[in-house]
């Protein structure tokens, strides 16, 4: 991955950014079942998200959010260091962390799983605005996507294809009649994330809990933590957040994967009916292709002057 860094001809370039305060919770793992105390602190320029586990030995603790780490992408996504050490269904986390503008955190764990608390990214982008959020002095870089990349399986594929910005379209087709085919496109804008896709929940159909219960999957779950669809009935009270929740939330899931990058992407992702397991295969297949994609420094949009204001255009001209 040692790809040069392109340099904007800007004098002012967007800059990494973390926490500006430590912030605590605890609640219950989605499919550990097991309960969890999670503590988000600032980190250093340039670390990037580090997950640590605070229960197992010194030495074995850390393990990395990025792609090249993920295993075991059954309903979740899941990474494990080198020690085989895991930390488990990040998704939700890392989609707060991508739709906050969080370059590097520490997130310390007393267990192997993020705590699932409503189900969507919402609880953790409340979490991030409580504790603040700092610029780095050091610039931020972005992914950029040169050319189309695409992963297939069965019926499923995801891609990404160049643009000058982030942006996601996702499509379902689930045979239940309540989800069925739903469809929807997002663009990362400044508290788009929040406002558009944050509170969308996970969700399940109640004829497949037993199946899941006997792998050892959704031992957490809940109707205070996921959507749960019975026939063509809604069985949470106050039924769906947004009409078309289910696709919101593969977006959602989809932003969490894709942030296992290591850094924001510049081009559109896809996901025809994809899930964790393709979208890790996807970055795989992304970084394996050196003309396929690049790092970038971009410039901070700054307002034009009016043609009266010519002191400002000289200080920006200047910066």
């Amino acid at each position: 991955m040692g790809q040069k860094l392109k340099k904007a001809t800007a004098s002012r370039m967007t800059r990494q950014r973390t926490l500006k305060n430590q912030i605590k919770c605890t609640g219950i793992g989605l499919h550990s079942g097991r309960r969890v105390s999670m503590l988000l602190l600032p980190a250093a320029a340039d670390q990037g998200i580090v997950f640590r586990r605070t229960d197992v030995p010194d030495g074995e603790r850390d393990v990395p959010a990025r792609f090249d780490q993920a295993a075991d992408l059954i309903l979740c996504t899941t990474v494990r260091n080198q020690a085989g050490v895991t930390v488990s269904t990040v998704e939700h986390l890392m989609a707060a962390f991508a739709g906050c503008g969080i370059d590097n955190a520490t997130v310390e764990l007393d267990g192997p799983e993020v705590p699932v608390m409503d189900g969507s990214s919402a609880p953790f982008v409340f979490l991030v605005e409580c504790a603040g959020v700092v610029e780095q002095n050091t610039p931020r870089r972005y992914i950029e996507i040169l050319k189309p990349v695409e992963v297939k399986e069965g019926g499923r594929a995801a891609s990404l294809a160049p643009a000058d910005k982030f942006s996601v379209s996702f499509a379902i087709d689930f045979a239940s009649e309540l989800v069925g085919e739903q469809n929807c496109y997002f663009e990362m804008r400044d508290g788009s994330f929040k406002a558009e896709l944050s509170r969308a929940r996970t969700f399940g159909f109640a004829g497949e809990v037993e199946k899941l219960h006997a792998l050892g999957l959704a031992l957490g779950g809940s109707l205070e933590n996921a959507v749960v669809v019975s026939g063509d009935r809604v069985l949470n009270e106050g039924g769906l957040r947004y009409s078309d929740e289910f696709v919101r939330h593969k977006a959602l899931d989809s932003i969490g994967d894709l942030y296992l990058a290591g850094a924001p992407i510049l081009g559109h992702f896809h996901g025809e009916r994809s899930g964790h397991a393709l979208n890790n295969r996807l970055l795989r297949t992304l970084f394996a292709d050196a003309d396929a994609w690049r790092y970038v420094s971009q410039p901070i949009a700054l307002p034009r002057p009016s043609r009266r204001d010519w002191s400002s255009e000289a200080a920006l001209a200047s910066a």
